[in-house]
Formats: C-alpha cells, structure tokens, sequence
C-alpha cells in the first residue's frame, strides 16, 4: 500500500524532519489499523528475529494488528567470506534473498494481503534490494526501510576482498547500485524506499579500515554509505549501527514513512498479563557438535532443557520455584510461558557441549514469541575464572562516550570508544552472590554462579 511520497534529500532527524514528514503524509490518507500492512523484519549479518522484539512491541503498543508483524530468522545468519564459494555455516546473497522471498509469500498467504512492507537492519537491507531488483519483490512490496546497511560498501577498495557480499566495489553492490533511471537513482519505483543511518556512530560506515582489521586504511566509505540517491535517506545524530533499526528513534521514522503519521506512541505500552515464547538455538555448523564452531546460527537446538525462575529484582535470588521446565524438541519452541508484566525472569539452558547458561532479563511488559535463547561454551581463556558474567546488548553497541553504564558497580573495562562492541565481561571472585548491570536507565540484576562448574551468565538487555 502506497501511502506517500517524500522529497529526495537526506533528512536530520528532528523537529525539522518530522515536520517534512508529517506534511509529505498529509496529501494522501493514512492506513486505517484494518488496512495495515504486513510488515516482515530482517535481522542483520550474524543476528536473529529476537533483535525486533521491541520494534514489534513499539508497533502494537500503536495498534498494529500482532499477526501483522513477523520477524524471519535466517538459519545461518553470516555471510560467506567470498560470495561465489561454498562455506560450511554461512549463506550466500542468492540464499539470503531466495529464503527471504519464501518467508514473504509465507506472509502474504497467510494474510491475504497483496503487498508487504520489509524492514532490514544492515545485512538485511541487502536481501530486501536484491529480492527487490532480482527476486519479483517489486511487485509484492510497497516499502522498503533499510537500517544501517552498508549500501555503498563497509569497504570499498578496489582489489581488496571485492568477492565479499560488502564490498562496495565489488559485483554484488555495484550491481544493486546500478542506475534504475536516467537521473542515476540507486533505488525506483513502485516500490518507495527510506534508509536510516548514523552522523558518524556506526561501525560500520567509518572513514578508516579499524573495524575490518584495517587500522589506518581508508575505507573509502563514509557516514554517508548506508544512503541510496532517489531514497529518503533519514539521519539520526549519535545512534550506533543497530539502532538504525532497533531504536525508538528508529521506530519513529519508519512508522511515519509507512503511514505518513507520527505514532501515538514510542514508548511500550504494557499488557495485563504476559505471555513468553520462543526458540532455543545453537551454534556451529551442527549445533550438537562443538567442533563445528563458535558461530552463532538460528537452528533450533533440539534436546536442550530450560528452567525458567521469576527473581527478585534487587538480588537475582530466585522468587520461588521454577515457572517452566522443559525439554525443547525439534523444533526448539521452548514455551509458551504465562507470566506477569514487570517481573525479571533468569532462563537457565542447558545442553551436551555447552555451559550450563543463565540468562537474567528485565520484566518484560508485554507478550513475545520472539524470546529466542542460545546457552554458551565457555573459552579457553576463561576456564580459570570463578565465575564468568557478560553484559550483552543485542539491539545496539556500548558507547563510552554516550551511554551511562556499569557493570558490577564499575565502568565496564575494555569497551572501546566509538559504538563497536556489544558485549562486556567480568570475571568475579568470591563465590554465588548479586551481580547487577545498569544501561541508561535499565537495570538487570543476576547472581553468579561457578564457571568450575561449568557454568556462565549473561545480564542481557532489553532495550
């Protein structure tokens, strides 16, 4: 459904922009909720359909129809180093776009809809435009939203891994990249295109090679990569290279392209009584065998066993006994789990060569089939700790000079400047006791527990 069109400029986000796209949206009459679109997200480059878990909940808490809203799951998420040869584990540009086309005449079957509205964040931009241009999909969406993708490249140096599916000089994007018209725009109609992107804080769109382990090298790539001539090429100041899509900011700026309205809301609207679900899933090749690799993958890891606890939210002591114990079968679904909105829960996974994992999480405040969980192994450099604790951030990075942080009452060590880690870690000693995180006004509270034992904790975020 073709609800606008907006001016070919990039646009600062902020009061100016949402009032260009506030009046862009008036010639014509926004969706009504029975007329809303199917919406597909597309996670990025080694992720998970998990990662929309609040883009999901910022969209129903603004009345999106919940069966309207589905997230894929790509069952070997990475990559491949080079394009046109075969890698155990990864998948190729055509296999990304093949499995993404399935999943949207999925959608548009189940739906009854005509059309479809994609949502990529970095590596799934890349599928939605080659499904576009090389797979039909001009006839079976009407927008296109791209967070973050490196559309001109993460690298764009002639002669340098130019078989890479992010190479900007390589067949791949220069192939997308070609002229739909004689003005020379990246992108064309029918299908109307938006992409997000940072003034400087991705990783991933950065002058110098540090993040390719090119430190020194010019990329040839610039903020300004993830933007398509003839898109609407919105920007963002200060988000990280996940928060061109997983934001409330980012939220915001695609509600509005696709119904030509701001939402009513950005914040999460709560639910009375909350419903979990998901999938347990490995890592590997073959998840059952640890000599296939470290990965991460999206296939369900059938056998594995999950204990679910309500905590108590100042200690990470367990509120009670266990909510849910299960064996997942072959599909990995581990739930589903009625509980309440607000109250923290630890996820405790387990499975044959992998470490006993506990999961702690802020209370959820709403429903989710998208509470995706994957236990850890523990590394050789790691095996002499008392305990091992990871603070995780899956829908954005750690940034220093940003955010407002701490882990274990101190300043996370070892997260670098610049938005490019994710994750941090500490290794306590002094036996079971609280362990707490803190993110910009979320706080997730665990216990740790002994790594000689094999076991290990994330303190994952939510937001």
């Amino acid at each position: 459904m073709n609800t606008f069109s907006l001016p070919r400029r990039s646009l600062l986000w902020g009061a100016a922009a949402a009032a260009a796209l506030a009046l862009a949206g008036c010639a014509t009459r926004a969706p009504s909720l029975a007329e809303a679109p199917p919406i597909v997200f597309v996670h990025g480059n080694g992720d998970t359909a998990a990662l929309w878990q609040a883009t999901v909940w910022r969209f129903e808490s603004n009345g999106w129809p919940r069966e309207r809203l589905h997230a894929i799951d790509l069952p070997y998420p990475l990559s491949r180093d080079d394009d046109a040869k075969p890698q155990p584990g990864r998948t190729s540009a055509a296999e990304h776009m093949a499995y993404l086309k399935a999943e949207v005449d999925k959608v548009l079957q189940r739906t009854g809809a005509r059309q479809v509205v994609l949502v990529g964040n970095s590596r799934g931009g890349n599928a939605i435009r080659n499904y576009v241009y090389n797979g039909g999909g001009d006839r079976a969406v009407s927008h296109a939203i791209l967070g973050g993708t490196p559309n001109h490249g993460v690298w764009a140096i002639p002669g340098f891994r130019e078989g890479n599916e992010f190479s900007g000089t390589g067949p791949f994007l220069t192939g997308l990249n070609a002229p739909k018209n004689a003005a020379g725009d990246e992108v064309g109609g029918p299908v109307k295109w938006m992409t997000i992107r940072s003034d400087g804080n991705d990783k991933f769109a950065q002058p110098d090679g540090l993040w390719i382990g090119q430190k020194g090298t010019p990329t040839n790539v610039t903020a300004a990569g993830p933007e398509l001539k003839g898109a609407t090429n919105v920007v963002i100041p200060r988000i990280d290279h996940r928060e061109t899509s997983y934001s409330a900011a980012a939220f915001e700026a695609t509600y509005r392209f696709i119904t030509g309205k701001a939402p009513a809301r950005v914040d999460i609207a709560a639910e009375k009584s909350v419903v979990l679900n998901g999938k347990i899933t490995g890592l590997g090749v073959d998840s059952a065998d640890a000599k296939t690799g470290n990965f991460s993958n999206n296939l369900p890891l059938a056998g594995a066993q999950l204990v679910v606890y309500a905590t108590d939210p100042a200690t990470g002591a367990r509120a009670g006994g266990p909510l849910l114990r299960k064996t997942v079968g072959a599909d990995g679904t581990w739930g589903p789990l009625a509980t309440q909105p607000g109250v923290p829960h630890e996820f405790v996974v387990s499975a044959p060569g992998y470490a006993t994992t506990h999961i702690y999480r802020s209370g959820f405040p709403r429903s989710s089939d998208l509470i995706h969980l994957r236990p850890e192994r523990i590394a050789d450099a790691d095996k002499g700790a008392d305990a091992i604790v990871t603070l995780t951030r899956p829908r954005g990075y750690l940034d220093p000079a940003r955010d407002k942080m701490l882990l274990d009452g101190a300043a996370p060590a070892g997260v670098p400047a610049g938005a490019g880690v994710a994750s941090a870690k500490v290794k306590p000693a002094g036996g079971q006791r609280p362990i707490a995180a803190e993110f910009n006004g979320e706080r997730v509270v665990g216990q740790t527990w002994p790594a000689a034992s094999g076991h290990v904790v994330l303190l994952e975020l939510t937001y």
